[in-house]
């Protein structure tokens, strides 16, 4: 007697593998390392092109390859790192390695104790308490003529700060000192870790040792 016919199989078909995505692969370093210290000027962005026509680096670095480690707002001036080396470039601008950055200030009104002591202690701005700062009163710095120049208000005094921070926040300094009551006028980085300006006028830059 034949044998009836098997219904068919609840079982949902097998699934087929997903082929696993590639593996990203470190990128090997460059054959000559490169590392620039750039004094850049206000107004001035940093990145290499802008479809707006304003300046950019390309403007002062015709060096191919080489890349912004880390920012600097364009109304701020003074060092800004550039490098070919992806890793170094990532141990320069990632904030876990809290590389000191300080930076010369000149704030709007006269400065009070305990507005540096808030300073140091750290602040309370819209996105978090700020880590404690390295700050101080400075007398005037010598500093080349800014372009444009800053708008003073001839009644309100000014004062130069020295602020040294371990984040890279936007506009960190900026929101540290109006959260004090000291308006920021203008704004000069000086350092980076070991890096410094070291006489670089405004546009200048210099190759140093590609390694930290």
């Amino acid at each position: 007697m034949p044998r009836p016919p098997r219904p068919p199989s609840s079982r949902p078909p097998a699934r087929t593998a997903r082929p696993s995505a590639p593996r990203r692969v470190a990128k090997a370093p460059p054959a000559e390392p490169r590392l620039l210290l750039l004094n850049k000027p206000c107004d001035v962005l940093t990145q290499f092109n802008d479809a707006d026509g304003r300046a950019t680096l390309k403007d002062y670095v015709q060096v191919p390859g080489v890349y912004p480690a880390g920012r600097l707002d364009r109304d701020s001036e003074g060092l800004l790192l550039l490098t070919n080396d992806g890793q170094l470039q990532a141990r320069i601008a990632d904030p876990k390695h809290k590389l000191p950055k300080t930076y010369w200030v000149q704030v709007e009104g006269e400065v009070s104790a305990e507005q540096l002591q808030r300073l140091r202690d750290g602040v309370q701005l819209n996105d978090g308490l700020t880590l404690p700062a390295e700050v101080r009163q400075l007398d005037e710095p010598e500093l080349w003529p800014r372009n444009p120049p800053v708008r003073f208000r001839k009644s309100v005094p000014t004062s130069w700060l020295e602020l040294v921070i371990r984040e890279g926040r936007n506009r960190q300094v900026r929101r540290m000192t109006a959260a004090v009551g000291l308006p920021t006028l203008r704004l000069v980085r000086v350092r980076i870790g070991p890096w410094a300006l070291d006489g670089l006028q405004p546009g200048e830059w210099r190759e140093v040792p590609a390694q930290l």
